[in-house]
């Protein structure tokens, strides 16, 4: 069994290390941040691929999650992606790493 410690400290060095490239190439930055995102939301416990959502908190994170996936998948495909796009996708996914890290630590 893991110490759940352990992920949390994995995971925030994990996001530290991909900073520099989300401030030097944002679009390029998507596949990282949506590989250790989707971790993230694994190991928590959530239903990434379940069309019913949990009703609260969790189905934001989950709707969130999915639009920022969706413009990641749109720019690895090489379709056109705006900068707003690409904002709104690296936002999307810090808004989940941070709800995560604060509000669910512990699995």
């Amino acid at each position: 069994m893991r110490e759940p410690g352990l992920d949390l400290h994995e995971w925030e060095s994990e996001w530290q290390a991909l900073e520099p490239l989300v401030a030097d190439s944002p679009a390029e930055a998507l596949p990282e941040l949506d590989d250790l995102v989707a971790r993230m939301l694994a190991e928590r416990g959530f239903q990434l691929e379940d069309d019913v959502a949990d009703d609260g908190d969790e189905r934001e994170i989950v709707t969130e999650f999915r639009a920022a996936r969706e413009i990641t998948r749109m720019y690895e495909r090489g379709d056109d992606v705006g900068p707003g796009d690409v904002a709104a996708a690296v936002n999307g996914y810090r808004a989940i790493y941070e709800y995560l890290i604060e509000n669910r630590a512990a699995p």
